[in-house]
């Protein structure tokens, strides 16, 4: 039976690199009915917001997987990115960037042994987009990480492990200095390695993970990291075997697989013939494993390799003296089908298990304890000035001022005598006094009110303690 596919065009050179892909796939052997659909640019100009119309949702419902070319986010119009789009409403939250050299791609790291795989979450940290201004000259950006979250990609980097024959898995954080989101995935990263013996796990600090990657890629089977690092570092690795146009992509969840190039649409070459491929012809790669397609995944992974490797035919973008058209360079590859390259690797390619975790019940032999609340004020006052005030104010409370902070830095009460750069944002930290009874509601808000007669505030967090252990995160310098 044909395989249903939805296929996306997308914007610019789209059109001319999904052909190429629609042709190289369908000469592989493969029966796939295409259902083409649109979004981007094009969907935007109609005038709908999210540059996603239903048609094509209601199709990717029924299909579950999709092949698409790059869209556009225009400026001026349209609310959303279309990419955002896709991943959001259908819970995306493996992004998949493999790193290989490719035979003939030039560049200072053409004779390293380069081929690991960098695996992204991909809807929460601080791409959850929650931000706030809070006073005219400080924005805020809050940083979720769920453990329901950070198991899932966890157990998917494994599981990619294990499907293509790898045996590392490191995981990249900035646990160091984020102890609670960041080190909330480390600690589930080091309890989910358990599960997976037959696989070295290792975790690195993601400043440290960058400088690796420079120094000796060939270290790296698998990275599992968070949104934004591996936003960061999946570009980084592209940049070690050539850039985004021969970088493939898979952004994967539990009920739909988008399939895509990584580079930009490219609006002044479009319409040319001239955009290369190879990065959508390695995205139908990652399709065609992911619906058990090995041998033909194989044969056309092959084939691209014998065109750069063995013909050394390149198109325009990679070799500026080449002649070869878009189209010219899918003839040379669809005329490889089938020819073994020296320069491929053969992996033993496996059906991979997505990982499945139902919603985390609370765990009832925590302990929760609330001992106080931070809340956030907008002041130009001196800080000894407000520092003074909101003691007073707390006075006829069950709460003492603990400290007060100003962009992370305690500064009241004064500890060492160096006054930092201060903002008009404040963080006023309050601990319930040990005799009252514990902190309910009621109390937070007659302090905020009372505050907030002489100060305007923004945010309030309570400080809570789970099995006696703090949930919150001093300031420098707070005691």
């Amino acid at each position: 039976m044909a395989h249903e596919v939805t296929l996306i065009e997308g914007d610019g050179v789209g059109p001319e690199v999904i052909r190429a892909a629609q042709r190289v796939v369908d000469a592989s052997g493969v029966s796939i009915a295409w259902d083409k659909c649109e979004a981007g640019a094009k969907v935007f100009r109609k005038g709908l917001a999210t540059g996603v119309p239903q048609a094509t949702i209601d199709s990717l419902k029924r299909t579950r997987i999709a092949l698409k070319g790059p869209l556009e986010t225009p400026v001026g119009y349209g609310e959303k990115s279309a990419n955002v789009t896709l991943r959001a409403l259908f819970d995306t939250y493996a992004n998949v960037r493999p790193v290989r050299h490719l035979p003939g791609i030039a560049g200072p790291f053409a004779d390293r042994a380069i081929d690991f795989v960098v695996v992204r979450e991909n809807v929460e940290d601080l791409y959850v987009g929650m931000e706030y201004g809070q006073t005219p000259s400080v924005a805020e950006a809050l940083k979720l990480i769920t453990r329901k979250g950070s198991e899932k990609i966890i157990r998917f980097a494994f599981e990619l492990a294990r499907a293509e024959g790898r045996h590392k898995v490191h995981c990249a954080t900035k646990a160091n200095i984020l102890k609670l989101t960041e080190g909330l995935f480390k600690h589930v990263f080091e309890n989910v390695s358990q599960d997976y013996p037959d696989i070295e796990s290792t975790h690195l600090i993601i400043d440290n993970c960058a400088h690796q990657m420079v120094m000796r890629p060939e270290i790296f089977d698998v990275i599992v990291t968070t949104n934004l690092h591996g936003d960061i570092i999946s570009d980084l690795a592209s940049g070690l075997t050539g850039g985004l146009g021969i970088a493939p992509s898979a952004n994967i969840g539990d009920s739909v697989a988008i399939f895509e190039a990584v580079h930009g649409s490219a609006p002044d070459i479009a319409g040319l013939n001239s955009a290369n491929p190879i990065a959508i012809l390695l995205s139908s790669v990652l399709m065609l494993r992911h619906l058990n397609e090995f041998e033909a995944a194989h044969l056309i992974e092959a084939a691209i390799f014998y065109t750069l490797g063995t013909q050394k035919a390149f198109p325009r973008d990679l070799d500026k003296i080449s002649t070869l058209t878009t189209a010219a360079f899918t003839d040379y590859v669809i005329d490889n089908l089938g020819k073994a390259s020296d320069f491929q690797q053969s992996r033993p390619y496996r059906s991979m298990h997505l990982p499945q975790t139902t919603t985390p019940e609370p765990e009832p032999n925590v302990s929760r304890k609330d001992v106080g609340v931070d809340i956030f004020i907008e002041s130009t006052s001196p800080v000894e000035t407000l520092g003074k005030h909101l003691e007073e104010m707390a006075l006829p409370s069950p709460f003492t001022l603990k400290m007060i902070s100003n962009r992370g830095i305690q500064v009241y009460p004064d500890l060492n005598g160096i006054q930092p750069d201060l903002a008009d944002h404040w963080r006023a930290r309050f601990f319930l006094q040990e005799e009252c009874a514990p902190l309910n509601d009621f109390q937070v808000l007659q302090l905020v009110r009372v505050i907030g007669e002489h100060y305007r505030w923004m945010h309030i967090e309570k400080l809570a303690e789970f099995d006696h252990t703090p949930a919150y995160t001093k300031a420098q310098g707070e005691s």
